[in-house]
């Protein structure tokens, strides 16, 4: 989920992050029109609308249980591996 910025409150899947940058890219946030020549994959050209990347500051996860935005630990489970947990409800992320 997105909290500040132009695309406040939308929600989307992560499809790629850019480590060194802190940026992701959400699906369906964010979006930029490109003005395109055509070409072998779109022989009609114009413009066509992308996801463009969002510092990852910018985005929280989705709580498992409650659906709202939740901060993330992480905490040493039973099996002494670390794992990652929703700070609203505790429960694991997977």
């Amino acid at each position: 989920m997105v909290i500040t910025g132009e695309s406040k409150g939308q929600k989307g899947r992560v499809l790629d992050i850019d480590r060194d940058k802190n940026r992701a890219i959400v699906e369906g946030v964010n979006l930029v029109s490109r003005h395109t020549k055509p070409h072998s994959k779109a022989p009609q050209g114009g413009i066509i609308k992308k996801e463009a990347p969002i510092q990852i500051s910018n985005l929280m996860i989705i709580d498992p249980t409650s659906g709202k935005p939740s901060r993330v630990g992480r905490r040493l489970n039973s099996k002494n591996k670390l794992v990652r947990y929703s700070k609203k409800s505790g429960e694991e992320i997977k």
